[in-house]
């Protein structure tokens, strides 16, 4: 529920709307899901859709006269509408599905507010637009907004069983990306629009990033927004423009708000022609990724 007496501002609705989709996501997490082909080995589960459906209630109930596009049901709302919403109500349907927990909810109002949800840690990450910070959600009984969070799978009912330590107290922080961890996301999943002159496996296998990074492989964009709170020192993928995309719209807006230097794997800039996604923490780090991607560091 939206709290604010008054109108609520875009932020709290994208942040109640994604909040909203983690609540199905969770509640259905260790269950059986009926799949979705969407062909190429692509697929949607019934819990995408549901939640996404309660994302989508946030959104008309607050803001009527906005479009929303959502990864499932597509474009909804008046073809003049002047603002629009980006809505994945799952990020790592295929983690998800397989009983992995590194899945994300993002929502984001094109170029304006954001938020970014994971499910299982309780956390919900924002910007209005000019800042960036994470906020620890309200307890809840037996949930991952109370003081544990669940681990494990099976059929609960909406609890997720297999308690353990919550990372901090209720509570919310400013986003401050470091590149200290040395850890690089690189998302591997296809398509490579980028290959040959790009390809995400070369680096991850070059002399240069072993020697300075660790590199870890998801497929979700929740590891944007652990980038923008300087969990990770970097995020890698190959795509064409991800600006207006329902995967990245999120994460893009809260790293950009937290300082981070985002550019497109050849170094320019995200948007109408742009090509994939380099976010790191710091200036240094994203250069030194870039040499890497073009060839120009070997090792020593």
């Amino acid at each position: 529920m939206i709290d604010s007496p008054a109108s609520p501002t875009d932020t709290e609705v994208a942040s109640t709307a994604a909040l909203a989709g983690a609540e199905v996501v969770r509640a259905r997490y260790g269950r059986r899901h009926t799949r979705i082909d969407k062909g190429a080995g692509d697929f949607a589960t019934d819990a995408d859709v549901a939640a996404e459906a309660a994302i989508l209630d946030v959104i008309r109930t607050a803001r009527p006269e906005d479009a929303v596009h959502g990864e499932e049901g597509g474009r909804r709302g008046a073809a003049d509408a002047v603002r629009e919403w980006l809505v994945d109500p799952l990020c790592g349907t295929l983690n998800y599905a397989t009983g992995s927990r590194l899945v994300a909810v993002n929502v984001a109002l094109r170029d304006g507010p954001a938020a970014v949800a994971d499910p299982f840690s309780g956390e919900v990450f924002l910007t209005d637009g000019e800042t960036a910070w994470v906020r620890y959600g309200p307890e809840r009984d037996g949930g991952p907004y109370g003081d544990t969070y669940g681990g494990g799978g099976g059929d609960s009912g909406g609890q997720v069983p297999g308690s353990v330590p919550r990372r901090r107290a209720d509570g919310a922080e400013q986003l401050a990306p470091t590149a200290d961890t040395r850890l690089v996301d690189v998302n591997l999943d296809p398509p490579f629009p980028g290959a040959p002159g790009f390809r995400a496996v070369d680096l991850l296998a070059h002399p240069g990033f072993v020697e300075r990074f660790r590199p870890r492989v998801v497929s979700t964009s929740l590891a944007l927004a652990w980038v923008a709170a300087g969990r990770r020192a970097a995020y890698v993928t190959d795509g064409g423009d991800l600006s207006g995309s329902v995967h990245f719209a999120a994460g893009i807006a809260l790293c950009r708000a937290a300082g981070c230097v985002v550019t497109g794997v050849d170094g320019g800039p995200v948007g109408l022609g742009g090509r994939g996604l380099v976010v790191a923490a710091d200036v240094e780090t994203h250069g030194l990724l870039l040499s890497l991607i073009r060839g120009r560091v070997r090792s020593s």
